[in-house]
């Protein structure tokens, strides 16, 4: 494992803490459960894709959750640079990740054919 793929693992876990504690106190439109999927960190270590998945009540508080998240993004990376031993802190940009909803989709058919198989 290199050194990009650690950080990324340990920036996933930090941001995630920094989502469910400070910015929820912080942010009364962050509603729904806030899941960091993934963290890409550039092997520069100057930017970092961070992939979230949002699982709200409706569509437009997934779409509100998610744009709070991104409105924040210096305020998250202020609160990873308390919490990080490490000279700098990169750029955050997130990203939905959609890969649960796409997973339940495809089952969503498989457990379809299956049942027009059986009929």
């Amino acid at each position: 494992m290199n050194r990009t793929d650690r950080l990324g693992s340990e920036y996933r876990k930090e941001i995630s803490a920094i989502l469910s504690g400070a910015l929820k106190n912080k942010e009364p439109n962050l509603k729904g459960l806030v899941s960091v999927t993934e963290a890409h960190v550039a092997p520069d270590l100057k930017t970092a894709k961070i992939y979230v998945s949002v699982y709200a009540v409706t569509p437009e508080q997934k779409v509100e959750t998610l744009a709070c998240i991104r409105e924040n993004a210096g305020f998250i990376r202020k609160e990873l640079a308390r919490v990080m031993r490490t000279r700098t802190v990169p750029a955050l940009t997130f990203f939905e990740d959609s890969s649960m909803e796409y997973g339940q989709r495809m089952d969503d058919i498989f457990a379809k054919l299956h049942e027009d198989k059986k009929e």
